[in-house]
């Protein structure tokens, strides 16, 4: 297994126990007081140890090699795997959104106390700093569901951070526990939707930016071969690699085992700098003023 994948690893393993000990934590302080907004926000930190299982697994997945039934490996598991910690994060929110609206009906107030107030600060602090953790685990490592698990980690330290407010407030208002659970199934709602939309977009196929265009396209120009006008750009993302076609042009004289050596040695050099798998197909034209000609 590759370095990158045992990053992404023992993320998804630092995530799971730091939950756990924090569920624990929350949901005892929720008992104590009674609140929902704080059993909704122990639930939610459980959530996170169920996505980080998705990440382990999606991860070693995602790095098995390719084979006869997936040609192109395994990596967009990982993406599947994304989508699944996002549709788990919508269940939540929609659960604790009407928990909240359950709670609002009954006009149920909460006595918040000094445990509410430590078990909160120390929950913003360390899901932040998983959110961190992860964050800069997934850049490192290229891996989209452990980005996810970030977000995840986020959703529930913003999530805190509104429960917090709620505690100094909480003697004042007898609506404020039902208020904040509803908040905080907001701010679940909006997370899932950011992972869901993320890892959809690269399924259902991506756009090559203008910086990859404009690096291939000086990649070919710059080649001596006589090839011209690069269009017709697609880019398809696998995660583990991602593959590009294109159109090309050549002179409608030049003999076709020198128009391959060419896109072969155009296809090897976006290899070797890029990271991508290109392939290339190749068009003739009879004169100059095609060559600005796009089909």
């Amino acid at each position: 297994m590759h370095d990158k994948s045992k990053l992404a690893i023992t993320e998804g393993w630092v995530s799971i126990l730091v939950n756990i000990i924090l569920f624990a934590l929350k949901y005892w302080a929720g008992l104590v007081t009674g609140s929902l907004a704080l059993m909704a926000d122990a639930w939610h930190t459980l959530s996170d140890s169920i996505s980080s299982v998705f990440v382990i697994v999606g991860v070693k997945i995602s790095h098995k090699p390719a084979d006869k039934k997936h040609p192109f490996g395994h990596g967009r598991s990982e993406l599947i795997t994304s989508i699944l910690i996002g549709a788990l994060l919508a269940f939540i929110a929609f659960y604790f959104f009407q928990e909240g609206v359950a709670k609002l009906r009954n006009k149920e107030m909460v006595n918040y106390g000094t445990i509410a107030i430590v078990v909160t600060v120390v929950s913003i602090l360390m899901k932040e700093g998983l959110a961190q953790y992860a964050f800069y685990i997934g850049r490192k490592s290229n891996s989209q569901s452990v980005i996810a698990d970030g977000w995840h980690h986020r959703s529930d330290a913003l999530s805190s951070i509104v429960v917090l407010v709620g505690i100094f407030f909480g003697q004042y208002f007898w609506w404020i526990d039902g208020v904040l659970g509803i908040i905080v199934a907001i701010l679940i709602f909006h997370a899932a939707y950011k992972v869901i939309l993320d890892s959809a977009g690269t399924i259902l196929g991506e756009e090559p930016s203008d910086e990859i265009i404009k690096q291939v396209e000086a990649i070919v120009l710059n080649n001596k071969g006589g090839a011209s006008n690069p269009h017709h750009f697609h880019i398809h993302n696998y995660v583990q690699h991602r593959e590009l076609t294109f159109h090309i042009r050549f002179p409608n004289t030049m003999k076709i085992e020198e128009a391959h050596q060419i896109v072969s040695d155009i296809e090897s050099e976006i290899a070797q700098k890029l990271s991508i798998d290109a392939t290339i197909h190749i068009e003739p034209y009879k004169a100059p003023k095609d060559c600005n000609h796009i089909d």
